[in-house]
């Protein structure tokens, strides 16, 4: 992009006018033109309404005062954009473009961002990987015969590669985290109702939230000052105020409480993702935080709990899509004809897959056997991590077991896809937030993650704790092969 890579420095450099907002948005356009036929990040890129943007931004010396002012900004495909297509990376939605902005992308504006882009993702957010994307999927900028991690691969991808200093991403089991641990760039998932869901294209309304991509802590907690509070038109949005995130970057950790729970580490890791996870600690320990050996009991029923709710709620939610009201229609003689050929030629097939488990579970018969037992862990589950924060302030583990795995590797097996998540998911079914934190590299060069989880609307420990990271350690700057 330009010399100044991170999106502080960007805007400051805009404020001060060292830099034109029209420069830096030329810039992240030329990089995404360069590099992105190869990675496949982008879904659809705004280069005329961007580039007009950043012009206003210069033309108006108020903007250029603005929290993002002049800052490029990449979308995922399921947050609404009113006016540019938006289509969760499904054929169903194919060629829908919005009325109305999602709350998120008029906060941004409002701070000033110039957003360039709607990028690649798993279909309706339904994945590990970006392969269920009905358009093809995103590649990894450290290794491009890889996953970037998924469903917001593209925009892990379109930060990591240098495209953009900011990306949005929606996290329901790790969405977030997961690729930005693969991706090496940090990935913040925030508290269930810290951020309007108001735009966001929904998969399982219990567990969705929208967070940031960034390469820097201070980058994160700019956005998610931004993009956080209260909102009207979503009631599941809280009234707690907006905590000032960059006041908390003090690189200090001293006393900081760390809990580690080594019951859920011993299988299924792999090595190097370990090595890098003791590191992590080994450096937070240096810098006077303090390790504590906790148990959270039913943290190995969060995998199966998840799938079963989730897919409950996707059932429920993809129902809207029925060739009526939007997006697409297959032409049929009658009307249940055609809501059955519409669902079966929009949908891939892991949203088929996930819609049959989810009415499944919502069932006669077997609602209480499966549904109703699976909330009821979901609660011990919370309990669990209520338990452990009074002893400790924040709960360590990997992000991902594995580093990034090759595309197609587990297309045909989907238990191994969803274990991709089996450290992330408990944090949305608590309603948690969580922070994926880079953590160094694997004997093959790529990306580890360490993820951090902390007690509700307390985003500023897990900010905290990832900037002194960052001062200790040289972890988030590593960039890959292919970076603009």
């Amino acid at each position: 992009m330009t010399r100044e890579r991170e999106a502080h420095a960007l805007r400051a450099a805009i404020a001060a006018g060292r830099l034109s907002a029209a420069d830096a948005c030329r810039a992240s356009l030329d990089a995404i033109a360069r590099l992105d036929p190869e990675l496949h990040a982008f879904q659809h890129v705004m280069a005329d309404a961007a580039s007009a943007r950043a012009r206003a931004v210069d033309a108006d010396p108020s903007a250029k005062q603005a929290p993002l002012a002049g800052v490029p900004v990449a979308i995922k495909d399921n947050i609404l954009t009113r006016g540019v297509p938006t289509t969760a990376c499904s054929k169903i939605l194919e060629g829908y473009i919005p009325p109305y902005d999602a709350t998120v992308i008029e906060r941004l504006t409002r701070a000033g961002a110039v957003i360039v882009g709607k990028t690649n993702c798993d279909e309706f957010a339904m994945g590990s990987s970006t392969e269920n994307s009905a358009f093809g999927p995103a590649r990894n900028p450290w290794a491009t015969d890889r996953t970037p991690g998924g469903s917001s691969g593209g925009s892990a991808a379109a930060v990591a590669s240098g495209m953009v200093p900011i990306a949005l991403g929606s996290d329901t089991g790790g969405s977030i985290r997961q690729p930005a641990a693969l991706c090496g760039v940090l990935g913040l998932k925030p508290t269930y109702g810290r951020v309007s869901r108001y735009g966001l294209i929904a998969f399982a309304s219990s567990f969705d939230q929208i967070g940031p991509f960034t390469r820097t802590a201070r980058d994160a907690a700019d956005v998610l000052a931004v993009i956080a509070g209260h909102d009207p038109l979503d009631s599941t949005t809280v009234e707690t105020p907006v905590a000032d995130y960059a006041a908390a970057l003090t690189g200090d950790v001293r006393g900081l409480r760390v809990g580690v729970p080594g019951h859920l580490l011993t299988h299924g890791v792999d090595p190097d993702i370990t090595r890098a996870f003791e590191r992590a600690l080994d450096e937070l320990r240096a810098a006077g935080a303090e390790l504590t050996d906790i148990a959270l009991p039913h943290a190995d029923l969060a995998i199966a709990v998840y799938y079963l709710i989730g897919n409950a709620e996707a059932s429920s939610n993809l129902a809207r899509y029925d060739g009526v009201r939007y997006g697409r229609r297959a032409p049929a003689a009658t009307v249940t004809e055609m809501y059955a050929r519409t669902r079966d030629r929009g949908f891939g097939a892991e949203v088929k897959r996930r819609i049959m488990i989810g009415t499944y579970v919502l069932s006669a018969g077997y609602y209480d056997a499966y549904y109703l037992k699976a909330q009821q862990v979901r609660t011990l589950i919370r309990r669990d991590y209520d338990e452990a924060f009074t002893r400790v302030d924040v709960v360590a583990v990997p992000t991902s077991p594995t580093a990034a795995f090759r595309l197609g590797e587990r297309a045909s097996d989907p238990i191994q896809m969803y274990l991709s998540d089996v450290f992330t998911v408990s944090a949305n079914l608590a309603g948690l937030p969580a922070i994926s934190i880079p953590c160094g590299l694997t004997d093959a060069r790529l990306p580890a993650g360490l993820q951090l989880t902390a007690r509700p609307f307390d985003e500023s420990t897990l900010l905290r704790a990832a900037d002194a990271l960052e001062r200790r350690t040289s972890w988030a700057t590593e960039r890959p092969p292919i970076f603009a």
